[in-house]
């Protein structure tokens, strides 16, 4: 509901977070950066002008799921399909080696089968839409780079999405159902099929009549995101996935180029001029800042154990199709950001381990606060690093070879 306090919470957000990301834009740092500093000042961990409210969460998923949807109006199906390999290679070491090294982790600090199982979990998820916001930023989201880093997200989320599955089958029967990962997968499957059916036969007999009087291709753009924001939400995927793949049938080569253009601009300006910044500026509002130190240790080796283990495993990933060590480098740091995802699966764990003990079918929780704190505080920090680890790699790859089709639109970028 619209009232007084949310008016000004909203001009104090989009106030601050413009002064602050042209300061850092000025000073060669990404945009992004100064948003995300625009929370941790106004928000609980600093001034605590601002706070959590429903309407102000509600503005900030708003905002991921129209960036999404915009991301990809832009991405080329065919280029994603053209890398699809290398995304699954990229997806399958950017979860595998995070969630051992989160297990490892948490068991030496003390965590048990299932804490640590959890931990594992919730470093090893990639944010998507914090990676596109930073990809687009950087002006390389549509090259090959940026189609990797995408595809591989959204692979790491379906990953994300079966191993969850598979824990909390463990945790709630004691046993690993086969018969559950079956549906799981074929709920996956039938989703990616239908998209598929939609994309190719029915998207484009649609677009083709569609008109712009009174923004009814801007509505068309809605209801599609919608709809397929609703399916993946049906068979257990974020919703992002979803806007994501509606973007995919709102696309200039089947459709009137003015028409594409008018709807992309309106999901730009709403996404990265209004409902963006709140998002970022949303995050802190999760953060729970202690200053004991065994909190303090172990939220430094997991944040550690979840940066080394997906730059290692992102890069040996995309490294097996020989290409160069920079490049590696760009998709490990690519895929490091965090966000909402891993607040979201960990606040799932939180709420089901007290219903769990409440039962009396567990006997310690799932998560405990530290732990999840701890999870909060990584993500957190590694989609502060992102941006800046990201940049640093691009201009280490382009040093070296600045014809690249990456390096060309990041140049074309930082000139303007």
């Amino acid at each position: 509901m619209i009232n007084a306090q949310l008016i000004i919470s909203l001009l104090l957000i989009l106030l601050a977070a413009w002064f602050m990301g042209g300061l850092f834009y000025r000073h060669g740092l990404p945009f992004v950066l100064g948003e995300l500093l625009t929370g941790i000042i106004l928000g609980p961990p600093v001034l605590g002008l601002i706070g959590p409210s429903p309407s102000i969460e509600f503005l900030a998923e708003l905002g991921i799921f129209f960036v999404m949807f915009h991301t990809g109006m832009e991405m080329d199906p065919k280029e994603l399909l053209e890398h699809l390999w290398p995304s699954l290679t990229v997806a399958v070491g950017g979860f595998v080696l995070p969630f051992i090294a989160g297990y490892f982790t948490a068991r030496v600090f003390g965590g048990t089968l299932y804490q640590s199982l959890f931990v594992g979990m919730g470093i090893s998820i990639t944010a998507i839409a914090v990676q596109s916001v930073i990809l687009h930023s950087m002006r390389i989201s549509t090259t090959y780079i940026g189609h990797i880093i995408i595809g591989a997200a959204i692979a790491d989320d379906i990953l994300s999405l079966i191993g969850l599955s598979v824990l909390l089958s463990l945790v709630k029967t004691g046993a690993f159902q086969f018969s559950g990962l079956l549906i799981v997968i074929g709920k996956v499957v039938g989703f990616f099929g239908l998209t598929i059916i939609l994309g190719q036969f029915i998207v484009p007999k649609i677009t083709a009549r569609l008109h712009d009087r009174e923004g009814k291709a801007f509505t068309f753009a809605i209801a599609a995101a919608l709809l397929m924001a609703y399916l993946a939400e049906l068979v257990g995927l974020h919703i992002i996935i979803g806007a994501f793949l509606a973007g995919q049938f709102v696309r200039k080569e089947i459709m009137d180029e003015k028409i594409y253009h008018s709807i992309n601009d309106r999901f730009f300006g709403l996404s990265y001029g209004f409902l963006l910044p709140v998002f970022f500026a949303s995050l802190s509002f999760h953060l729970h800042l202690r200053w004991d130190l065994a909190f303090l240790i172990f939220t430094l080796v997991l944040t550690l154990a979840a940066v080394v283990g997906k730059l290692a495993g992102c890069g040996l990933g995309y490294a097996i199709f020989k290409r160069n060590f920079w490049e590696s480098a760009i998709i490990g740091f690519g895929m490091n950001g965090r966000g909402a995802v891993e607040i979201v699966v960990a606040s799932v764990v939180l709420k089901l381990s007290d219903e769990l003990m409440a039962a009396g079918t567990v006997a310690d929780p799932l998560l405990t606060q530290d732990q999840f704190s701890a999870l909060i505080m990584m993500a957190f920090i590694t989609t502060l690093m992102a941006p800046l680890t990201l940049k640093w790699s691009v201009m280490k790859a382009c040093a070296s070879d600045e014809k690249t089709s990456f390096c060309v639109l990041w140049d074309e970028g930082r000139s303007r």
